[in-house]
C-alpha cells in the first residue's frame, strides 16, 4: 500500500459514545493495573528509596513504558485501525501514566500541584508541536505515521496530567475518591452539553474530554482498590484489573467499532480542524 492510499486510512476510533465507554473503561483499568504492579507486586516508593532508587513506581514505569513503545510501533506500521491493537495501546498508556504520575508526584517530590503543572505543560507543548508541524490537531486526520507520533505522544502526556490531577483533586483537594469522580463526570457532562450546544471546536473540546476521563477513571479506581479506611472499597487490584479488562474486552466485542472518518475521503460533517 503506497503511502497516498495508507493516508486515506484514519487509524483511530470514530468518536462515538461506545468510544467513550471502553475509553473510561481503560483509564480506570490503568489506575488498577499500574497500582497492582507498582504497589502490590514490586511494592510501591519508600523514602529510602530516593529519585534514583529501583523503587515500585520506577520499576513499573520501565515495564509498562517497554510495552507502550511496542504497541505504538506496531499501532504506526499497521496498514489500518484495528479496535484490539488501539485499545490495548490505551490502556498501556493509562498504565505507564498511572506509574509515571506517581513516580514524579510521590518519589521526585514535586508534589501533586508540580507534576499536574509540568504535565499540563507538556500536553500543551505537545498539542502546539502538533500543529504547527501538520496544521491541525483534529484526530480526523491520524493516518500518516508523523500525525500518528504526535497522536501517542500527546494521548501518554494527557493520561500521566489526568492520573495526577486525579490523585490531587481526591487527596489533597480533600474531595475523596468519589468526590473526584463526581467533579470529573461533572465536567465532562459540561462538555458534553458544550458539544451540542454551543460553537466551541469540537476538536478542542475533545481533546479536554479526552483529559478528564483520565483523572475520573484514576479516582473511581483509587474507590475500587483503596484502603476501607482510605475512603476505598478495599477489593483486590488484581481482581479489579482482571474484571475490568474483561469488561473492555466485551465492549470492545459487542459496541460498533469503525474507524474515524477521513476528511479527504468522505463528504460528512466533520469536527472543525484547529
Amino acid at each position: 500500500m503506497d503511502a497516498q492510499t495508507r493516508s486515506d486510512f484514519v487509524k483511530v476510533p470514530a468518536v462515538t459514545l461506545g468510544f467513550w465507554i471502553v475509553k473510561i473503561l481503560a483509564t480506570t483499568l490503568g489506575e488498577t493495573g499500574g497500582d497492582s504492579v507498582s504497589m502490590t507486586w514490586l511494592g510501591e516508593t519508600t523514602p529510602q528509596a530516593g529519585v534514583g532508587g529501583m523503587n515500585g513506581y520506577l520499576v513499573g514505569t520501565a515495564i509498562f513504558g517497554a510495552v507502550l513503545v511496542v504497541l505504538v510501533w506496531a499501532q504506526i506500521g499497521a496498514r489500518r485501525y484495528n479496535p484490539w491493537l488501539y485499545w490495548a495501546t490505551i490502556v498501556a498508556s493509562t498504565t505507564a501514566g498511572t506509574t509515571l504520575a506517581d513516580f514524579a508526584t510521590r518519589s521526585i517530590g514535586i508534589g501533586y500541584p508540580g507534576g499536574t503543572l509540568l504535565l499540563l505543560a507538556l500536553v500543551l507543548g505537545s498539542l502546539t508541536w502538533w500543529k504547527s508541524s501538520l496544521g491541525t490537531v483534529s484526530v480526523n486526520t491520524v493516518s500518516t505515521p508523523a500525525a500518528e507520533r504526535f497522536y501517542w505522544l500527546t494521548i501518554t502526556f494527557s493520561q500521566t496530567l489526568g492520573t495526577a490531577l486525579g490523585d490531587w483533586a481526591a487527596d489533597t483537594g480533600g474531595l475523596g475518591y468519589l468526590g473526584g469522580a463526581a467533579l470529573f463526570g461533572g465536567l465532562l457532562a459540561i462538555l458534553t452539553a458544550l458539544y451540542f450546544r454551543s460553537r466551541i471546536s469540537h476538536v478542542m473540546l475533545f481533546w479536554t474530554a479526552f483529559i478528564l476521563t483520565r483523572p475520573l477513571g484514576a479516582t473511581v479506581g483509587d474507590f475500587l482498590d483503596k484502603p476501607l479506611a482510605q475512603g476505598g472499597l478495599a477489593l483486590s487490584r488484581p481482581v479489579a484489573t482482571a474484571v475490568l479488562a474483561a469488561a473492555i474486552v466485551l465492549s470492545i466485542a459487542f459496541l460498533p467499532q469503525r474507524a474515524g472518518a477521513h476528511p479527504g475521503a468522505v463528504d460528512t460533517p466533520l469536527p472543525d480542524p484547529i
